[in-house]
């Protein structure tokens, strides 16, 4: 897809298995149109041509008009849902196809490589040096000098020379070498024999070589220190910065393949029976581009809510200002997350109900142990409040105040042992000033005087001693 800006993959579908294959196909394979149907201008198909499209004539692809496609064009035709179509709409001029990713790079690169090898052939054949030999040919006749050199030339040096019919080395003499030495004779009597050197030519184009080496680079949108050039960057934090600059690229080509991910999803979902919300509920998403690019929208969102929960407590603004201008949420958005939030306060609820007091609340329909059924149980009225919540054998409608009938009769006057049946009350009294228990106990004899007259005065052993037995009946008590 990056190469081309286009890339195919043709759906294997079978009826309840959905998708369960796929086959890539080249961009030079497929057509994509568009328009071909008057009564439905939206309708979307591909034409697959073995032979490649437009392969015996000019250009690469054809101009998506209305009634510019013929169904008698020879090829193997796909509805929309049978073809994947991986495009990069980066320029409109390229529609209905994407634009490659490295459409904008192909001149500069050309450009990059007749400069380097312009620079590599100007330091071959201008750049080495050469030595100038001065010699003194003295009072030889003119007539004679080239001989003279010819001959001075071939004893000090033979060049190696490539012979193109034999291909073996010839030394013989090549003026013609680039490399050859130039010998200059000289005549005079004060003038001797010398030799210097001829400096090269310095090239001086190297700038234009990284002139259009950064071009290229801003072309494709790649980080110079990911192709290798780490000694431009001054440090660690401008590498992060360059890896956040390039997760923006990698990120906008996930969004495009994401894209048509979803509809191979949509179309194996459809098959295998899924309608309505089932058929779009789920997500799909990729590996993050950067992590160093995730760290930075983390402490984003921290830096964000650190100022809503600001203002929160100072109370400056509403949390629908709050919403809109700082997170960037829409009107649906405000209701759909307070919504949210009511449900995790429910679900924190239950969660504590679980834990603290081993009650459901969604399956008993009370809770337990809240300020609140603290507060109606042992408040003024534990009636009056809310009786339904009051936990059940609590509820009884039974009149305020002081119960009639006591559970046991202990320290009452129905209980045989009488109302202070150990004399507690009385050691009480007989400490407090003023109080004279005797006179209490005349009081008490004096009421019950008769009662007591009344009483048969008789032992309960009594019995005759003399004809007393131990064999005898009287002896047994029933």
């Amino acid at each position: 897809m990056c190469k081309y800006g286009d890339f195919f993959i043709k759906m294997e579908i079978a009826e309840k298995y959905g998708v369960y294959n796929v086959i890539p196909y080249t961009a030079y394979h497929i057509e994509r149109q568009e328009n071909y149907d008057p009564e439905h201008p939206n309708a979307v198909r591909f034409r697959y041509s073995p032979e490649g499209i437009y392969a015996g004539g000019s250009g690469y692809y054809g101009t998506p008009t209305l009634g510019s496609f013929n169904d008698n064009q020879p090829g193997i035709y796909f509805d929309n849902y049978e073809m994947a179509h991986f495009r990069l709409l980066t320029d409109v001029n390229y529609l209905p196809y994407g634009r490659s990713y490295i459409e904008p790079a192909r001149k500069l690169f050309k450009q990059y490589s007749l400069m380097e090898d312009a620079m590599l052939i100007h330091r071959i054949s201008r750049a080495p040096e050469k030595r100038i030999f001065y010699i003194n040919v003295g009072a030889i006749p003119p007539n004679e000098v080239e001989n003279f050199m010819k001959k001075t030339i071939s004893t000090m040096k033979k060049t190696p020379y490539i012979d193109q019919n034999t291909g073996e080395y010839n030394l013989k003499y090549n003026m013609q070498n680039m490399l050859e030495d130039f010998y200059i004779p000289i005549r005079g009597n004060d003038t001797s024999t010398k030799i210097e050197t001829t400096k090269g030519l310095d090239y001086t184009g190297m700038e234009d070589v990284i002139y259009l080496r950064d071009k290229l680079f801003a072309a494709l949108k790649v980080p110079k220190a990911f192709m290798g050039y780490e000694k431009d960057l001054s440090g660690k934090a401008t590498l992060a910065a360059e890896d956040i600059r390039f997760a923006r690229t990698i990120d906008r080509l996930q969004r495009i393949i994401l894209s048509e991910l979803q509809k191979i999803a949509l179309v194996h979902l459809y098959t295998q029976g899924y309608r309505g919300e089932t058929l779009t509920n789920f997500e799909l998403s990729l590996t993050t581009p950067s992590i160093i690019y995730d760290q930075e929208r983390i402490a984003l969102m921290k830096e964000k809510v650190s100022l809503a929960k600001e203002i929160m407590d100072a109370q400056l603004l509403p949390t629908d200002w709050i919403y809109h201008n700082i997170f960037h949420f829409s009107e649906d958005q405000f209701d759909e997350y307070r919504e949210l939030i009511n449900q995790d306060a429910k679900r924190k609820f239950r969660l504590g109900q679980l834990t603290e007091e081993g009650n459901d609340p969604l399956e008993t329909g009370k809770s337990y142990g809240t300020p609140h059924d603290l507060a109606s149980l042992y408040g003024k009225s534990r009636l009056t409040s809310d009786p339904g919540n009051v936990p059940s054998g609590y509820n009884e409608n039974i009149p305020l105040g002081r119960p009639k009938e006591k559970a046991s009769n202990i320290n009452t006057q129905q209980n045989v042992f009488g109302r202070d049946r150990l004399g507690k009350q009385d050691m009480k009294n007989d400490d407090q000033p003023g109080y004279n228990s005797k006179a209490l106990t005349e009081n008490v004899y004096l009421k019950n005087k008769q009662f007591l007259i009344e009483i048969e005065k008789k032992l309960v052993f009594q019995s005759d001693k003399a004809n007393e037995s131990l064999l005898d009946e009287s002896q047994l008590k029933y």
